[in-house]
């Protein structure tokens, strides 16, 4: 009876793993891709960082816009006005009086020097120019690492409670002032949270952040970003500006 019960016990096929066992490898596969970075917060993987920089860039140029703003850095405060339909946004200083176009293409983006009759690309030799003294420049206006080539995917982070994807950046050539940028993707919709500058010594140069966010006809919008200066031998914040918008 006993040798009848034991030949009559179900037999595993050798190789294969029980359904708890195939539970807990995939756990233990989904620990292990997540402390290397390669999956989502959600548990599914993230999409090639070609698509998220993609998203950024769709992000950027769809929206409809026409608000009043200002860049300020302690008592500098210069106003300005935002203007966007789909992929042209307007920025219209008072001080100083200048009006710049940014063109968002498929293939890069275009800044422009607004004129009465006419438009003309804002010269090179300005992009490093500050506005109005603050730590804004005019090049950084123009957003022209978004579609710098074959950006890296280098992890995850939260930024302000936001779930973000991390990529790496760098330019197609050495005339771009940064030789490095880390992006802060809000993995939903697509928002730049948090923005890392290095400069050609691969040290800190400049750090953005969103700082707070509003709502405007029913959609999340940039409320308060965050821009720091940090001192290449000292690597702290010599000077901080913000950009305000206002509904």
């Amino acid at each position: 009876m006993k040798e009848k019960l034991s030949h009559g016990r179900s037999r595993r096929p050798a190789g294969k793993l029980s359904h708890k066992s195939r539970r807990a490898s995939s756990c233990a596969l989904a620990r292990f891709l997540g402390a290397l970075g390669l999956t989502s917060a959600h548990g599914t993987p993230p999409p090639p960082p070609a698509q998220i920089l993609e998203q950024v860039r769709l992000n950027q140029a769809q929206q409809q816009l026409d608000l009043y703003g200002q860049l300020r850095s302690d008592a500098t405060v210069i106003p300005f006005r935002l203007t966007q339909t789909g992929p042209i946004i307007r920025y219209t200083f008072a001080q100083p009086p200048v009006v710049l176009q940014l063109r968002l293409g498929e293939k890069g983006s275009a800044l422009e020097l607004v004129k009465s009759n006419s438009t003309e690309k804002f010269s090179a030799s300005r992009l490093d120019e500050k506005i109005g003294g603050t730590g804004v420049t005019f090049g950084d206006l123009a957003l022209s690492f978004l579609y710098w080539p074959n950006p890296e995917f280098i992890g995850e982070d939260s930024v302000r409670t936001r779930a973000c994807w991390k990529l790496r950046l760098h330019p197609p050539s050495k005339s771009a002032a940064y030789s490095t940028v880390i992006l802060w993707v809000d993995e939903q919709s697509g928002a730049i949270m948090r923005l890392e500058a290095y400069d050609w010594q691969n040290k800190l140069a400049k750090k953005f952040e969103v700082v707070s966010a509003q709502k405007i006809e029913g959609r999340w919008f940039l409320k308060q970003m965050r821009i720091e200066e940090i001192d290449q031998g000292t690597g702290k914040v010599q000077s901080r500006s913000y950009l305000e918008i206002n509904k």
